[in-house]
């Protein structure tokens, strides 16, 4: 699966840039994220909960910073286990661009699952993995430009439940392709 997408950032790329770089910023922006360490040289390592579906898994994981060219790109990559439920695995190119008296900060991400998770379906997994990519820019964004993402939905409630009539809407449908064949 691929995303894409630009975020309009107040600061400068060089600000933009040392957030990238953070550790503690990169915890309160990634949805889930209980724990991270580390630095940009060694990598980071992160525990993040997560549920998909009727799928809650614990994902312990490591994340590396490759062709890094401040403060212009880097790529992202970065895997995780999630003992039964499955893994995941992915990456993203990172381009900050100077616009103004700000960044636009412009992404390309892939990601893949296997487990428990890839048979929830790709429409599920899909629309999980961009509501999550939007969350995360999102409170990079506000962390960036000076606002609260520490409380910007991080409890323990998943994107996924946060949109449980689409889910319900996706289970329906199966039940009835299921009922059809009866």
């Amino acid at each position: 699966m691929e995303l894409k997408d630009t975020r309009d950032i107040s600061a400068p790329p060089e600000a933009v840039w040392t957030a990238l770089l953070d550790a503690d910023v990169l915890r309160r922006c990634v949805p889930g994220c209980t724990d991270m360490d580390g630095n940009p040289d060694d990598g980071f390592t992160a525990t993040v909960v997560q549920k998909v579906g009727p799928v809650k898994a614990t994902f312990k994981g490591e994340v590396t910073l490759n062709d890094m060219k401040p403060p212009h790109s880097l790529t992202i990559t970065g895997q995780g286990k999630g003992g039964p439920a499955g893994f995941a695995s992915g990456g993203a190119d990172v381009v900050l661009t100077p616009d103004g008296t700000g960044t636009k900060l412009s992404y390309d991400v892939n990601a893949k699952v296997g487990g428990k998770m890839a048979q929830l379906g790709s429409r599920i997994i899909d629309g999980f993995a961009r509501k999550m990519a939007d969350q995360f820019f999102d409170d990079f964004k506000k962390a960036v430009e000076g606002g609260d993402a520490e409380n910007a939905n991080h409890d323990d409630t998943s994107v996924a439940e946060k949109n449980k009539d689409t889910i319900a809407e996706k289970k329906g449908w199966v039940k009835r392709l299921i009922g059809s064949k009866n």
